[in-house]
């Protein structure tokens, strides 16, 4: 092994030099002539760092040849395009006036102070020091670099399942290309002779709803036939027709994930647009993302800016977002209220998968992370609350419209993307345009997060295994990835496939991110050592941390992790689809699903322990110490330990007393004492 020497220590008056250790540990020292060699760089590597782990990471180890964003806006466009996603729109208003309204945004802006934001400032500064993904980075300790691992499968598994929900948005956006939008009417081949249409009159009485005028034609059903003009069906077996639309057309909807079904062929071909599109866009990397976020990051917002002035000024708007925000300070005394925020936090922002680390390692080394950290969390937790505006306006709306509270028509996650809405869009005039809008708007904010969980994933990858940097490698890597991603997101658009999606989005999205979390701080915070934390980032920012966040990522943020994870074990629900429960099989797959990433952290954790020399410290940390044996008092017997006969050690006055004490044991031997040692080990069968 050589190690480059320093010339400039001697102020550059000594020929540069190369130590050669050989084999036999011997050192010799070897000048190099003054045209043989030119110092470059001198690059400090940190004790204990393997050679092998230097060879198979040896592309980041040089800040220079890692590839940067073009600007500082790319960089903040991604971080803002991959925290605003599709939950900012479908799950943050549900969560927010199903947990007390108003109410909900002080546990929120405090989980969003004391969790949300530190963690993203971590792992913003984190990457952006070290120039690493999210599994490199972990040579700042080797030990917990199954936390790389982990942020690597969670970010995989969420993009195989986000990408299928945006094969959903584009199945939709291609059907609102056409003069009267196909979920508006019961008269289609999908519908069934239960599907009503409201005919939004209203009568005089008690608020009740003049419904369903239908035009079905006659239908079979497989025991009965129904007709037009039957209307005495119970209200709970009554659907709409953007319920069935999306049940029945988009889904083909199965019993459950135990009738998983065929594929649907639509959503295959919408599901393999949605992979082309993600591999086309991460063809070039960093260098193909960062323009594409100019789009991603800006467009839905101006499209929710027009949604929000068409919604304010429809009839029952204001309802709405009165049931939207009103507070209910009652809801903040239940502990679920308080899970939820710190849950939706890190679903929101994005942390602790790995993509905070990945997006920042390609920064400048002098870049303000801090502010970066700040505008983007800040952005992010705007967005959700004035998307829920622009919902909840929409959805009193409807309230209106079918004189029914906001709370019957209000839901969440697909629920409110997929039937409530569209349904919504359906009243408007001019209906196709606005449901092209909106799902051009669906389709680009779940492009903007997909593209960063994806490169998250791939980055990270190229990072460990340098036979794949190569542009021709990487090329074919990517193509692989992309095919292998598209395959294994197929069930899931299959007939029971939204079973599995839901499954796989209730296991991957809350608890292994918290526990993730948690490890990650005391990483950091704790083994690493604030101390040297904050020193790295006085290194980039010129300032350190102030106290705040040295009490956060030490104490607070730590605490408030490990009180939400207790709570979701002790509050665990089992997961369930529209009241429908799963199978005992389907609920071991959530588990394992769950767990996976999770176990990640101790095996590894044990691998790297054992084969750095911690078997061979455990071997010997199990046998006994030389000290071991019968105590000074016993000793005067003859005794065996591992093979050896270890015989009394007399003591002077002994040897002293050695003609009387022969005169004794003349006729006499150790061996016919009965308690003796050796008489036991050489006659084990007498009793």
């Amino acid at each position: 092994m050589r190690d480059l020497v320093d010339p400039s220590a001697d102020q550059g008056a000594v020929a540069p030099s190369c130590r050669i250790t050989s084999a036999d540990g011997s050192e010799s020292d070897y000048m190099f002539d003054e045209d043989e060699v030119q110092v470059v760089a001198v690059k400090e590597i940190a004790d204990g760092d393997e050679l092998s782990q230097r060879s198979t990471e040896s592309s980041e180890s040089v800040a220079d040849d890692r590839a940067q964003w073009g600007g500082k806006l790319e960089f903040l466009l991604t971080c803002i395009g991959y925290a605003v996603g599709l939950g900012n729109v479908w799950r943050f208003p549900y969560l927010c006036y199903k947990n007390g309204g108003g109410a909900f945004l002080i546990p929120y802006t405090i989980m969003l102070g004391l969790v949300g934001l530190p963690l993203f400032y971590m792992e913003v500064a984190l990457g952006q020091y070290a120039s690493l993904g999210p599994i490199s980075i972990w040579r700042i300790n080797p030990l917990f670099k199954g936390l790389g691992y982990a942020m690597v499968i969670v970010s995989w598994l969420i993009g195989l399942y986000y990408n299928v929900i945006i094969a959903h948005v584009l199945f939709y956006l291609c059907a609102s290309f056409t003069s009267e939008l196909p979920w508006t009417t019961c008269d289609n081949e999908w519908n069934t002779p239960y599907c009503r249409v409201y005919d939004y009159v209203k009568e005089s009485s008690k608020g009740n709803i003049s419904l369903f005028n239908s035009t079905l034609s006659n239908l079979t059903d497989s025991n009965m036939t129904l007709s037009s003009n039957i209307t005495n069906v119970h209200h709970s077996l009554i659907t709409t027709p953007s319920e069935e639309y999306y049940n029945h057309r988009v889904l083909g909807k199965s019993s459950g994930l135990d009738d998983i079904g065929t594929v649907q062929p639509y959503l295959a071909l919408t599901l393999l647009a949605a992979w082309v599109i993600v591999y086309l866009t991460l063809l070039k990397g960093i260098q193909s993302l960062g323009k594409v976020v100019y789009f991603t990051a800006i467009f839905p917002y101006l499209m929710l800016i027009v949604l929000m002035f068409r919604g304010v000024t429809l009839p029952g708007a204001a309802d709405g977002i009165i049931y939207y925000l009103k507070p209910d300070f009652n809801k903040l005394m239940e502990p679920r209220v308080w899970s939820d925020a710190c849950t939706q936090i890190f679903y929101s922002l994005s942390a602790c998968s790995g993509g905070l680390i990945a997006m920042s390692s390609y920064n400048k080394f002098k870049n303000n992370c801090y502010r970066d950290a700040v505008i983007v969390c800040v952005i992010n937790c705007g967005t959700s609350v004035f998307a829920g505006f622009v919902i909840f306006s929409i959805l009193g709306f409807m309230a209106n419209e079918k004189n029914v509270p906001v709370s019957e028509v209000a839901d969440g996650g697909p629920g409110l993307a997929f039937i409530v809405y569209p349904e919504a869009l359906s009243r408007l005039p001019i209906a196709p345009m606005w449901a092209v809008l909106f799902f051009i708007m669906m389709a680009t904010l779940g492009f903007g997060s997909e593209f960063s969980i994806v490169e998250c994933v791939l980055s990270a990858l190229t990072d460990v295994f340098p036979q794949i940097q190569p542009r021709r490698a990487n090329i074919i890597f990517r193509s692989v990835f992309s095919v292998v991603s598209f395959l294994l997101g197929l069930p899931m658009v299959c007939k029971g496939g939204i079973y599995l999606l839901n499954l796989v989005d209730f296991s991957v999205g809350g608890f292994p991110l918290l526990v993730i979390g948690m490890f990650e701080l005391v990483a950091i915070s704790w083994i690493y050592g604030y101390n040297r934390f904050s020193d790295n980032i006085f290194a980039m920012l010129g300032k350190k941390p102030t106290k705040y966040w040295e009490i956060c990522w030490k104490f607070v943020s730590l605490l408030v992790i490990a009180i939400t994870v207790f709570m979701n074990i002790i509050m665990y629900a089992e997961p369930d689809l529209d009241g429908q429960t799963y199978s005992e099989w389907a609920k071991s797959l959530g588990w394992m699903i769950s767990v996976f990433p999770i176990t990640v952290i101790p095996f590894w954790f044990l691998l790297k322990y054992c084969h750095d020399g911690g078997w061979k410290l455990l071997s010997e940390g199990v046998k006994p110490l030389k000290s071991w044996g019968p105590s000074e008092a016993n000793k005067k017997f003859e005794y065996r330990d591992n093979g050896v006969t270890y015989k009394s050690d007399r003591s002077a006055f002994a040897r002293l007393m050695s003609s009387n004490m022969s005169n004794i044991t003349t006729n006499t031997t150790l061996s016919d004492f009965p308690f003796s040692s050796s008489n036991t080990l050489n006659n084990r069968d007498v009793v």
